[in-house]
């Protein structure tokens, strides 16, 4: 029987703070009523993170290590989503920025059958904590530019904190094109296309130092994907299959 929670991480370099994320997770999982499994996609990084992953993973039967040899965020959520075998599957950055604990808020019976559910730092009642003021004044930008050119009705698409019923996200991410830091914009831009709702729950949040993301690059990056998002809308790449 196929567990009810899927939780995807994707892990880049994470020598330093995985193995606590990975015990605060399997701690709290451990508390719950449903059945879960853990999967930690290591994408092509330069340190121990395969490792440690694996053996956290050999003491921990529901905990699985998958390796992907090159990098991107977007290839390693991919493959966790359709690897998993959860009736929910819920991607959770390393970093823990969302405490663990606000998980149950994105699920049955908090939420009655979500297709999408994500969190976002910008909708009314999120509360950020230590953030600087110029990476959210960075962030602000970026969303407005994805405001303007794909999704308009979202506040925030790059919180690394999302939930997907298991049929969505197997169409979703079958469908997926992007393998770096933008595919949260194409996935969510296809969810609209295909009609998923979407619900936004606003969070604390919790800014920790060690952030991947460069901020001129990535949104150098960003902006082209989003063009090549629109293309791929008009070539007819996103209609659903007949």
């Amino acid at each position: 029987m196929p567990p009810f929670l899927s939780i995807i991480i994707p892990a880049f370099n994470e020598e330093q703070r995985l193995y606590s994320t990975l015990r605060q997770v399997h701690d709290f999982l451990q508390d719950q009523p449903y059945s879960s499994e853990v999967l930690v996609v290591e994408n092509g990084s330069r340190d121990r993170t395969l490792a440690i992953a694996r053996d956290f993973a050999a003491d921990h039967p529901t905990f699985q290590a998958l390796h992907e040899e090159h990098s991107g965020k977007g290839r390693a959520v991919r493959r966790g989503m359709l690897e998993a075998s959860g009736e929910y599957r819920f991607m959770c950055d390393a970093d823990l920025s969302m405490p663990i604990s606000e998980l149950p808020r994105f699920l049955p019976p908090q939420l009655e059958d979500p297709h999408i559910a994500i969190a976002s730092r910008e909708s009314p009642g999120a509360v950020r904590y230590g953030e600087p003021e110029y990476r959210h004044l960075g962030g602000r930008l970026i969303n407005l530019l994805i405001r303007m050119l794909a999704l308009p009705h979202l506040h925030d698409t790059q919180c690394g904190f999302k939930c997907f019923r298991a049929d969505v996200a197997a169409d979703l991410f079958s469908c997926q094109t992007i393998e770096g830091w933008s595919f949260d914009i194409e996935i969510l831009y296809l969810a609209h296309k295909r009609g998923y709702p979407v619900v936004e729950l606003p969070i604390p949040w919790y800014f920790v130092e060690g952030s991947k993301v460069k901020p001129v690059k990535d949104a150098i990056m960003l902006f082209f994907d989003i063009l090549r998002i629109r293309r791929n809308a008009r070539r007819g790449m996103y209609a659903p299959q007949v």
